[in-house]
């Protein structure tokens, strides 16, 4: 019995519309940003299209990679040059397609980052917020869950490192934001949203005042750890759409 394929085509438009990707100004292009092989039966997904993900496609002989973090960001040096020139002509020498999904993949209601993360951590989700709706509302579902304390532990558990906690780690939850990778710009939304705690990827000097000041407990979970489980929903639902074979892996990242 020989192995299903699906067309690069094919996969690229189902992307576009499943995701909705017209609906987002974005700060890089959506879908696919390098074309390689027109069928594809191995897609490996990785958050991050870095040079050590593509020799581990290569090693496993995909046909694409599907990553969140991909290339030709906005204000970036456009130069094949350097380690661009590496990563790219990997993937052209071995004939990859590389898929990216940003902002979609954030804000999807099932498969995106936040509602993964969400899953992973027993939140239950009744709001949104900021631009896009990219920030997300919710209460934690296991009523052991009282203090920023015991969502910290929590996350410690299930994202495999310790969040760093600005705050009061026993001041009770309450209202519980969050909003996966660099997101700690939506802290004041996530204030005015009604949140007293925030959950994020990232933190900046300032915003760390600004936790402090509007009395939101903050908890930095790092931009790779909070950004692992959409890529893997992804990868898995179209795997299951067209019949093909799906890998995640994952490069280890401490930021």
């Amino acid at each position: 019995m020989s192995q299903r394929s699906v067309d690069r085509d094919e996969l690229a438009k189902y992307l576009e519309q499943m995701l909705e990707m017209a609906r987002f100004k974005d700060y890089c292009p959506n879908g696919l940003q390098v074309e390689g092989k027109p069928r594809i039966q191995l897609i490996i997904s990785g958050v991050t299209a870095s040079l050590a993900l593509i020799e581990a496609a290569i090693e496993q002989q995909a046909d694409a990679i599907l990553v969140h973090h991909g290339y030709f960001w906005r204000d970036e040096n456009p130069c094949v040059v350097g380690y661009r020139r590496q990563r790219l002509k990997k993937l052209l020498q071995n004939d990859i397609n590389l898929y990216a999904v940003h902002l979609p993949l954030d804000q999807h209601p099932l498969l995106g980052n936040n509602a993964q993360l969400a899953i992973q951590l027993g939140l239950q989700t009744d709001g949104r917020f900021g631009e896009n709706d990219l920030g997300w509302l919710g209460t934690a579902s296991d009523l052991s869950i009282k203090t920023v304390g015991d969502l910290a532990g929590l996350v410690g558990l299930k994202l495999g490192r310790q969040p760093l906690v600005i705050g009061d780690p026993e001041q009770e939850l309450g209202r519980i934001a969050w909003c996966t990778g660099a997101a700690q710009g939506f802290l004041l939304d996530a204030a005015n949203a009604g949140a007293s705690t925030y959950i994020s990827g990232e933190i900046s000097e300032q915003t760390v005042h600004l936790a402090r000041e509007t009395g939101v407990a903050y908890l930095v979970c790092g931009h790779h750890a909070t950004e692992r489980y959409g890529v893997q929903a992804l990868g898995e639902q179209i795997a299951r759409e067209f019949g093909i074979r799906h890998q995640f892996i994952d490069i280890p990242n401490p930021v």
